[in-house]
């Protein structure tokens, strides 16, 4: 009974998490401490709450007993510096200061702190990939292996990445505040990127037992409509919302009752949010409106009306998406957007078109590890009739992935790799 309640404890955590370190960090000045506080009011729910029971508002629970530990420790602090005889009376006096003005935050209408957190991690003064592994570490509560995962990189330069970008904010002595004006356009291109790579880990996650993780897309679209609120002439921002929205419409269809994956082409389109969907489609107008059409997050999202327009599989306009992606290419070049354009040239042309483009990305080395690229050969293959390599592929593409949810279904393609499936989820 302990350990479940340990573990209701542990999952109460996991929702409140982000919100209790951005409103720590704002009222601290630094993202370690307010992760080191937040970890500290976990350590006193799972003494307490076994006890008391959960509170009606966990959340604030939490924060309060955080805030509390800060003020301890700079009360502490202030009683350190006392009894060293080198402090002089004016540094004394402003350290003294310090437990009444977090005090006096408390009650602050601050906004929304975790969209301030964001732009206070997507500051210039950190590397762009520092910047994103960072926020997603901090609002998205990602492990180190999964931000890895979705920059093609390995838990080791993640990790240092993300204590010199904490050593680096701390440092600055930042506020933790979104940005007006210049500043605030200068950091908008990483703040989409990361919202975004938020979202991503929702829709499809790297790692654990479950394939999607809805809580992540919704904390993700929820970020995107403060941004366009805040930005509402941002062509981008609502390209943005726009892909979310469209993509997010299509959760509910993309796996079974037991959590396996559903490809795109077999899912019950009655089952997509046709609100979400309409939502997306109004924001794609207002991005095109801006004259942002041409923008990377609009095109992907003119790629998921393509697919949201058709009434069923058979009904997508592959061709178009084709050439939607030859233009994304133009504007966003990545390795991942050259898998994607292959899979659509296989769909709109033929297996063996799709086959050889990726034949050609898989000579470079930046994708050799990722799942999705033998699980598309797998498919191109099958269709063209060569099963045996196309069980090869899936069989790869199985050890590749963290996913216990998408491994299980690779290894059922190469089980039964005569069943006639293909395209994206």
């Amino acid at each position: 009974m302990a350990t479940e309640t340990h573990r209701a404890i542990e999952t109460v955590f996991r929702i409140e998490r982000a919100r209790l370190i951005a409103g720590l960090a704002r009222m601290v000045r630094d993202v370690g401490l307010a992760e080191e506080l937040a970890q500290d009011a976990l350590v006193t729910a799972l003494s307490q709450w076994p006890k008391t029971g959960v509170p009606k508002n966990a959340g604030a629970w939490l924060m309060a007993a955080a805030k509390r530990r800060a003020i301890d420790g700079l009360r502490r602090e202030r009683m350190l510096a006392r009894k060293h005889a080198e402090i002089g009376r004016a540094q004394e006096g402003e350290q003294g200061s310090g437990a009444e003005d977090i005090e006096a935050a408390m009650d602050d209408d601050v906004g929304d702190e975790l969209l301030s957190l964001i732009f206070t991690a997507c500051h210039p003064v950190l590397s762009t990939e520092a910047r994103a592994a960072l926020t997603l570490r901090l609002i998205g509560g990602l492990t180190t292996e999964e931000i890895a995962r979705a920059f093609l990189s390995n838990e080791t330069t993640i990790a240092q990445r993300i204590v010199r970008a904490k050593r680096t904010l701390g440092k600055a002595g930042l506020a933790f505040e979104a940005p007006r004006g210049q500043e605030r356009e200068a950091r908008l291109a990483s703040v989409l990127e990361v919202i975004y790579l938020i979202f991503n880990e929702g829709y499809a996650a790297t790692g654990g037992e479950n394939l999607i993780r809805p809580a992540l897309c919704a904390e993700a679209r929820r970020l995107g409509r403060i941004l366009a609120r805040r930005a509402p002439d941002e062509p981008e921002v609502f390209g943005l919302v726009a892909l979310m929205d469209i993509q997010a419409s299509r959760l509910t269809a993309r796996t079974a009752p037991d959590g396996a994956p559903i490809l795109l082409t077999e899912q019950n389109r009655a089952r997509w949010d046709q609100l979400l969907i309409r939502r997306g489609f109004a924001a794609l107008e207002r991005a095109g409106a801006l004259g942002g059409g041409r923008g990377a997050y609009a095109l992907q999202a003119a790629l998921a009306a393509c697919h949201a327009r058709a009434r069923t599989a058979a009904d997508t306009d592959w061709k178009r998406i084709a050439a939607l992606y030859d233009t994304l290419r133009e504007v966003m070049p990545s390795p991942v957007v050259d898998l994607n354009r292959a899979v659509a040239y296989g769909m709109a042309f033929g297996p063996e078109a799709g086959l050889k483009l990726l034949d050609e990305i898989a000579r470079a080395a930046a994708l050799r590890d990722y799942a999705p690229l033998p699980a598309a050969r797998g498919d191109f293959l099958f269709r063209a009739g060569r099963l045996a390599e196309a069980r090869i592929q899936f069989e790869r593409a199985a050890g590749l992935t963290r996913n216990a949810r998408e491994k299980a279904f690779f290894l059922g393609r190469a089980a039964a790799c005569g069943g006639r499936r293909s395209g994206a989820s």
